[in-house]
């Protein structure tokens, strides 16, 4: 199956001619609609109205928060005019609490999720909780792509991150088309269990799967020696010119407050590549 439509969520002008430029590249290299959904989260309360005066103040807020989208819409749409491609955009004013329901409502009828890296400049909680909404609400792989990065690479050296684990397979799936069509897919396993089911042949059930869909894959074990599965990975890509890491995202059930954490957290911090999370 070819990724046919594609669904990007943008908050900040920051980075945002490069993360169009990428996403144009990724619907142009799989004959893609690319739907760009430009929104303001509002993070004010509309409570204790008292008078009008404060339904006033609110009706103000909300005033500059379309102003804000708009603005945000008319420079993707300068961005993209006149591109080779089938794009369509959205504006859209979300309260902080509304994130969910809104990305996760468009991301299910997506094949593929394209976001900016949560951290760094310009970025704020709204953008985490834009990826846990695709991934959970949307029930959609989402590729992060890093915020130094200004043009997509072709994908051809992946890495694949391979615990058993029903989010790595998941993820495993979900990025088949991308997985084919790679000169090669490294299968990494880091610090596999003593007596897991696989434990005379790692990651061989997924490596024969891959193969019947054409998927040219090895596989490495390595251990992390106390230097955590962030940086054992990270190490992993850069020691194997992986330009494209694939992975399940979260290892463990997460509550519904939760923010990004742990190993999910600390790859997308650091990640120089992108990264393509399915839970």
């Amino acid at each position: 199956m070819a990724y046919k439509s594609l669904i990007s969520f943008v908050t900040s002008e920051t980075g945002l001619e490069s993360f169009l430029d990428m996403a144009a590249t990724m619907a142009r290299r799989s004959d893609a609609h690319l739907e760009i959904c430009c929104l303001a989260v509002d993070t004010t309360q509309a409570v204790g109205f008292v008078g009008g005066a404060p339904a006033v103040m609110f009706q103000e807020t909300l005033n500059q928060l379309q102003a804000r989208a708009q603005d945000l819409r008319d420079k993707v749409r300068a961005r993209l005019d006149g591109l080779a491609l089938r794009w369509s955009t959205e504006d859209a004013v979300v309260p902080m609490g509304g994130i969910a329901s809104y990305v996760g409502l468009k991301a299910r009828y997506s094949d593929l999720v394209l976001l900016p890296s949560p951290y760094g400049d310009g970025r704020g909680p709204q953008d985490e909780l834009a990826i846990e909404a695709a991934l959970f609400e949307g029930d959609a792989p989402v590729l992060v792509l890093p915020p130094a990065m200004t043009s997509l690479p072709e994908f051809s050296r992946i890495v694949l991150a391979w615990n058993q684990s029903d989010e790595a397979l998941h993820a495993a799936r979900a990025a088949l088309p991308l997985l084919a069509s790679a000169d090669l897919v490294n299968v990494v396993i880091i610090d596999p269990p003593a007596h897991g089911q696989e434990r005379s042949d790692p990651g061989g059930l997924l490596t024969t799967m891959l193969a019947r869909h054409g998927v040219k894959a090895e596989v490495a074990v390595i251990a992390s020696a106390g230097t955590g599965i962030a940086y054992t990975l990270q190490r992993h890509l850069r020691d194997n010119a992986g330009d494209l890491l694939v992975m399940g995202a979260y290892s463990h059930s997460r509550l519904r407050q939760a923010i990004l954490g742990g190993t999910t957290r600390s790859l997308l911090s650091e990640a120089a590549t992108p990264v393509f999370m399915m839970h």
